[in-house]
């Protein structure tokens, strides 16, 4: 009977998704990185997007890729709702910054409406807890074009102006998880 019950357990441990993200209630690790805005780089740091108000930080695979661009052009078009609400936006990928130059200022995706950091090194992603899977040789885009970078797992946090992570959404189909992003948003907002 134990057997059973172990090989139960590990059966179930094996098909279950890995979701060690940080949690509510953790500091958000700051960080400072290139990023895009509607084509043109800059660099981003999250304590000075703070100090303006809550973030949404949102971990994506790569840019010009399904869930990816649906999940941009979510955030595009709900924009001025998380603004209305005191809220920012910033999308985290390890894509070069290259490829995110392109993807941000693209009226399909991104919209130039909020900056996309790129963390090709996956450090961001990593100190967040979260999942980075190497680059798979052979993998192309929505555009045809090779990924030859690692993927972070999909991952929003909403992390209020003191460094505290409010919400950890994951395992959510993109348009599910912006939505959720902006319930907890207006939740938490301070704006009038």
């Amino acid at each position: 009977m134990k057997t059973v019950i172990y090989g139960c357990l590990l059966s179930a441990a094996i098909t279950l998704p890995c979701f060690a993200a940080l949690k509510e209630g953790d500091k958000a690790p700051d960080f400072q990185a290139k990023a895009s805005l509607a084509g043109k780089d800059h660099v981003y740091s999250l304590k000075d997007a703070l100090k303006k108000g809550t973030v949404v930080v949102y971990f994506y695979p790569s840019a010009y890729t399904g869930g990816c661009n649906i999940q941009a052009h979510t955030f595009a078009v709900k924009h001025e709702q998380f603004s209305a609400a005191g809220a920012s936006v910033v999308g985290v990928s390890l894509d070069s910054i290259e490829r995110l130059n392109e993807f941000s200022a693209d009226p399909d995706f991104c919209a130039g409406k909020f900056p996309i950091v790129s963390d090709a090194d996956g450090a961001i992603a990593k100190s967040y807890d979260l999942t980075v899977r190497e680059a798979q040789p052979g993998k192309t885009d929505s555009r045809g074009q090779p990924i030859d970078h690692g993927f972070a797992e999909r991952t929003t946090f909403v992390v209020t102006p003191d460094g505290q992570i409010v919400s950890t959404i994951g395992e959510l189909k993109p348009v599910e998880n912006v939505e959720k992003a902006l319930e907890i948003v207006l939740k938490h907002s301070t704006a009038k």
